[in-house]
């Protein structure tokens, strides 16, 4: 089995591609940063690994992540859509250019990454797809409206995904934590407790079920939501 995991180089990203590594998924780890995607690597036993280094702001790196992948390990049958960026400010103070990235990666990535790996997904035995979004994709907070927004665009890209791929037997899966420990919520939220905030391990025990499962079920989609009061109140 294989698996492309964005943003696997730390925090939620590092924590499902350990998890996966450890149910025997070879891997295509991506992230920005080479040596954090080497020295990720180096924590998993027993699979194969290979790192993916994308700049995700970029359109063409959904085609480079895929082939890269599919060239290495020959084929795809899962895809963990994690990577994001934050954003924090008033409404008033974003500009064009912030705009563009945050969405570039939140939303764009994972739908170009799901267009370009769907021919693989549609070979697989157990094709899945797991969107990681955010409870600001279902609920509203102050100063993080264009992160909101993204988080909003991808949770409705994937429900029609989900519908659109049912015939292929390709399951579909979001999950929208609340505050999650890591270093992106410490930068935008220094004031909240990390101990008291959900683990990146824990949203990679919900990955290791809903892979793990038949999936024999009648709906098209699955949504797993996880709010925390401290989220981002």
């Amino acid at each position: 089995m294989v698996a492309i995991v964005t943003g696997a180089s730390r925090g939620i990203g590092k924590a499902i591609a350990l998890e996966l590594a450890s149910l025997g998924y070879d891997l295509a780890v991506v992230g920005r940063n080479a040596e954090s995607l080497k020295q990720m690597a180096a924590e998993a036993k027993g699979v194969k690994i290979i790192p993916v280094v994308a700049d995700l702001t970029q359109v063409q790196s959904a085609r480079q992540v895929v082939e890269e992948t599919v060239r290495s390990l020959g084929g795809i049958d899962l895809l963990v859509n994690c990577a994001g960026i934050p954003q924090k400010g008033p409404f008033t103070e974003v500009t064009e250019e912030q705009w563009n990235e945050v969405f570039a990666v939140n939303a764009r990535a994972p739908f170009f990454l799901c267009q370009e790996a769907l021919p693989y997904l549609k070979k697989s035995q157990k094709p899945i797809v797991i969107n990681i979004s955010s409870v600001v994709g279902f609920k509203g907070y102050i100063n993080q409206s264009v992160y909101a927004s993204s988080k909003h665009a991808l949770a409705g890209f994937t429900k029609v995904f989900a519908k659109e791929v049912q015939p292929f037997g390709i399951r579909v899966h979001l999950i929208s934590p609340g505050g999650v420990a890591t270093e992106m919520v410490t930068k935008m939220r220094p004031d909240i407790d990390p101990t008291e905030l959900i683990q990146p391990e824990e949203i990679a025990e919900i990955v290791r079920f809903l892979v793990t499962r038949k999936g024999n079920g009648t709906i098209d989609d699955f949504y797993i939501r996880r709010y925390s009061g401290l989220a981002f109140d």
